[in-house]
């Protein structure tokens, strides 16, 4: 059954979020080459096309926050997750609405 949308949280609603909560789970969806030039520190990297072989990794009783460069492949991503009964947010915006602190991924 195919989601008929996705819950969405704003730059500003993750930034708090962040703040205010110990674990947060934030998944960088981006590709190698542009995670290389800066990340959200707490986010854990995992490209879109890897995430059908990384389903194991995830518990379905945690929420997932989505994150790529504009907020498009993390959408695509938040769709495919909630299609497999987990629970994701897609971060609007996504890094190219990131002001905050970033690292590049080694």
């Amino acid at each position: 059954m195919r989601v008929v949308s996705v819950k969405e949280i704003s730059i500003e609603e993750l930034k708090q979020k962040l703040e205010q909560e110990d674990a947060i789970q934030l998944i960088d969806v981006r590709e190698d080459e542009e995670v290389a030039e800066g990340m959200i520190p707490e986010a854990i990297h995992i490209r879109m096309g890897d995430i059908p072989e990384k389903l194991d990794a995830f518990d379905q009783t945690q929420e997932y926050y989505i994150i790529c460069r504009s907020g498009k492949r993390s959408e695509n991503v938040c769709y495919y997750l909630e299609d497999q009964g987990y629970q994701a947010t897609n971060v609007v915006g996504g890094m190219l609405a990131w002001t905050g602190e970033t690292k590049p991924k080694l």
